[in-house]
């Protein structure tokens, strides 16, 4: 059956989104920056353990992941998430969640712009920290002014590119533990008994591994992208599931996996944290040019994960100004199914990364802090897809019932989700570098409550329902074989 993915007036958005690009998003959204050039200080603090950290947050956002997904499936008339938490949670819900997550990614995208002059700066320190700034800013903003399947193809190659990498590090790494490689630096030999060997599983004890929740939570931000690209995908309910369930794999290949053969082959406390222990893993197998690969592998990354924040921004404003909760002009969409409006109002905010490279270090210490207090807002978003669920669930047996789709031990696992996502907040109040962006977040919450008040008295006067209705009747997308 061929699927019409013109823009439609009805609907706006173009579904130019293919299979392949889904699966590249999910995949690039698994994998942040932080693995490459993080993982050396989240070791050094956490030891062997770091792989049950990962193992336990991963296993727990396939949940979310998979509340999502039966979500979206339930009705295809839902564009992302925020139109699932007004549906299930309230009109103050979708106002609440959506301009949560907008915020959310216009900070993380300067904060990926500053980075991308410091991965600059490594070829060749001469040149200006304006100067590529600048730069990313107009290429990231012309990208995405260009229909969705563009914005696709882009990611598909950004995420094969980290996908090389760290399959070439555990193919290499395979290698020097097969051979038994002889550590220059540590006098070591490569083993997997390097693992447990070194203190343990546990060196740092029950405080080590909890502050390895607190840092490991962020390098999964950006995992929820699938369900916002689903929106704009030709087939989601063949490409969703697939996407969804890949997760688990995923983290097991390129986290678990990496970072056990890292470990095997440096014991975990002879990595230094300051450095990407992908490079070292590397220029031990004698590839020389390992630092110029990673340093262009981590600049691709943070590219992808600016090019996805604007994605994931206008996508969500786009949302907004159809509710009514942001202004109507930012619905509009041009023949392409772009919504140009809301891409030149998200992209403005990314100029910005300019002027704060002029401003010395007091301001990427601020800058450090707003991007911490970004990266907690996120677990409100995946808390809000749990809780929705769990309305959802209650309110509509019937589509849980029918569909194919459905989150495994349903009545459980969103209520586990949540308790988890409550020991992670306590985790961050625990860490001395998120305390104080932790606690400041209701600040945040407040703001939108006051504009909330005021956006739903304005629309109370004018005649208007507070939120766009979400259309029950079947989508064109919808197969004879009924809900999934």
């Amino acid at each position: 059956m061929t699927v019409k993915t013109e823009p439609t007036t009805g609907e706006g958005l173009a579904r130019g989104l293919s299979n392949r690009h889904l699966q590249l998003i999910a995949i690039g959204g698994a994998i942040g920056t932080g693995l490459f050039m993080g993982s050396g200080k989240m070791i050094s603090v956490t030891g062997p353990a770091v792989l049950l950290v990962y193992l336990v947050i991963g296993f727990m956002i396939f949940f979310v992941m998979r509340a999502l997904g039966e979500l979206l499936l339930s009705n295809l008339h839902y564009k992302n998430f925020g139109d699932i938490a007004k549906d299930m949670l309230g009109p103050w819900a979708g106002f609440f969640v959506s301009w949560t997550y907008w915020f959310s990614w216009v900070v993380a995208c300067v904060a990926d712009i500053i980075a991308i002059t410091g991965y600059v700066k490594f070829f060749n320190p001469a040149i200006p920290a304006w100067i590529p700034a600048l730069i990313a800013c107009v290429a990231l903003t012309l990208l995405n002014l260009q229909p969705v399947k563009y914005f696709g193809e882009v990611e598909f190659w950004f995420a094969l590119i980290k996908i090389i990498a760290i399959l070439a590090l555990i193919v290499t790494g395979t290698v020097l533990i097969a051979t038994g490689f002889q550590n220059p630096d540590t006098g070591t030999s490569a083993s997997v008994a390097n693992l447990w060997e070194h203190g343990g599983l546990f060196p740092f004890g029950l405080s080590g591994f909890i502050l390895g929740f607190q840092m490991g939570i962020f390098s999964f931000i950006g995992v929820e992208l699938v369900g916002t690209a689903a929106a704009e995908t030709k087939d989601p309910r063949r490409s969703l599931p697939k996407a969804i369930n890949s997760i688990v794999v995923r983290i097991l290949i390129f986290y678990i996996g990496a970072l056990a053969i890292i470990m095997s082959i440096t014991p975990w406390d002879r990595i230094r944290p300051d450095e990407s222990p992908f490079v070292t893993t590397l220029l031990y197998a004698g590839l020389g040019i390992a630092a110029v690969v990673i340093n262009l592998v981590v600049l691709t990354s943070a590219a992808s994960s600016a090019n996805s924040g604007i994605y994931s921004g206008t996508r969500m404003l786009f949302g907004l100004s159809q509710d009514g909760h942001a202004p109507l002009a930012f619905a509009t969409t041009n023949r392409r199914g772009v919504p140009l409006r809301s891409v030149f109002f998200t992209c403005v905010f990314l100029f910005t990364a300019v002027p704060l490279l002029f401003a010395g270090d007091g301001v990427v210490a601020a800058f450090t802090f707003v991007s911490s207090v970004c990266a907690t807002l996120v677990l409100f978003t995946w808390g809000s897809i749990v809780v929705s669920y769990i309305v959802y669930r209650r309110r509509h047996p019937e589509r849980h019932a029918a569909s194919r789709f459905r989150m495994p031990l349903s009545r459980v696992t969103p209520w586990m989700v949540l308790g988890f996502f409550v020991f992670i907040a306590a985790t961050l109040v625990f860490g001395e570098d998120t305390r104080l962006p932790f606690l400041a977040t209701p600040v945040w919450f407040v703001l939108l409550a006051i504009l909330w008040q005021l956006r739903k008295r304005r629309l109370l006067r004018e005649g208007r329902p507070l939120t766009a209705p979400i259309p029950t009747t079947r989508h064109a997308l919808d197969d004879e074989a009924g809900p999934a």
